[in-house]
């Protein structure tokens, strides 16, 4: 009788823990994670026959949290499967040689185990959702702000022009006035600076003409690194090269093409610390072929990662740079049907990753 009290002494606290874990799985949140594993935990030791003789602990790919010491010698172990793949694991560990689990002590681990898998999955999917609205949002903003960019190119596009060509004739006519000559050579200059940066404008809005070939994206990259090896002596940046096939041919404008490779890795170099390091990356999919440039630089803010393809948004200094590089990467890459993502690295700098259609 008193073994059978017992049994259902243990059957009643089994129970009550996996109501408290689906209690406290149901609550939980993307960004109180950390409470979670650690609420879970507590609840699954108080559901152990011997709980001030057992410590357990819970591994996951980002979260780990121990009760007490873990030892081998005397433990079950349930491993968390997220999306049919390993994602952790979940040890109760006896520290008194005395105690033994009970068989029933295993399945219990077991269903704890799957519960948090789904936790991790329902998480993953929300993140993945979240990401994808705002990548569509940020689509939706670039698109609008393309097609204002691409009105003001056009107006601005004319004066300019004007601007330039009658100076131009200027010039001979005050070429015996030195103060007027000089004063005329501010004027074109600074016209001339317009012009590119209204054609960077019109990069960034797709609105550039393309002579679009089939070309092999590896020379393009060698080229670009051979001509900006000056640029990584004088920064005291290295770089390495990941490459494993010698063609990856895509349809492209060759032009436009050199312009995506020199402005990514002139960024990872200026964004580099001293003897840090920049992987420049490319390989094939089945449909892409994919351009990674990462550097070991401070990364990017949150409000950077909304606006860095917006024009004139930079986080460099003043005089350091106009904000238009980045923006014409994403015009380019928009008008050769293709995408860009900025994101932060693990552990220190960003990395900027182009995906290319093959045809």
């Amino acid at each position: 009788m008193s073994t059978t009290k017992e049994a259902l002494k243990e059957r009643i606290k089994e129970l009550t823990c996996l109501y408290e874990v689906s209690t406290i799985i149901v609550n939980a949140d993307v960004d109180g994670m950390e409470g979670t594993i650690l609420a879970i935990a507590k609840s699954l030791k108080k559901g152990l026959q011997f709980p001030k003789n057992t410590n357990v602990a819970i591994k996951t790919l980002n979260h780990e949290y121990e009760t007490g010491t873990i030892s081998d010698h005397r433990c079950i172990t349930s491993d968390i499967l997220v999306f049919n793949k390993f994602g952790g694991n979940i040890k109760a560990s006896l520290n008194n040689d005395q105690y033994t689990f009970l068989k029933e002590e295993q399945p219990l681990l077991d269903n704890v185990a799957l519960k948090l898998g789904n936790l991790l999955e329902r998480i993953e999917i929300q993140k993945n959702e979240t990401s994808l609205k705002r990548q569509m949002e940020r689509a939706d903003r670039l698109g609008i702000l393309g097609e204002i960019t691409a009105g003001i190119a056009h107006e601005l596009n004319t004066p300019l022009a004007n601007i330039l060509g009658f100076a131009e004739l200027l010039k001979d006519d005050l070429k015996n006035n030195e103060r007027s000559s000089e004063d005329l050579e501010k004027i074109i200059q600074n016209a001339i600076f317009s012009r590119e940066v209204v054609k960077k404008l019109m990069f960034f809005a797709c609105e550039m003409p393309q002579e679009m070939e089939e070309v092999n994206i590896v020379p393009s990259i060698k080229n670009a690194i051979a001509l900006l090896d000056a640029s990584f002596k004088k920064a005291k940046v290295k770089y390495i090269v990941k490459i494993e096939d010698e063609v990856l041919l895509l349809r492209a404008d060759m032009i436009q093409l050199t312009q995506i490779i020199f402005n990514l890795i002139i960024n990872a170099v200026y964004f580099s610390p001293k003897n840090g390091l920049v992987t420049i990356e490319a390989f094939q999919s089945k449909n892409h072929i994919v351009l990674k440039i990462s550097d070991q630089g401070t990364g990017l803010s949150d409000e950077a990662l909304e606006k860095v393809f917006q024009p004139f948004f930079t986080t460099k200094p003043t005089g350091d740079g106009s904000g238009l590089g980045l923006s014409v990467v994403h015009g380019i890459v928009a008008s050769h049907n293709g995408t860009i993502v900025a994101e932060n690295n693990l552990k220190k700098g960003a990395t900027f990753t182009v995906k290319l259609p093959k045809s």
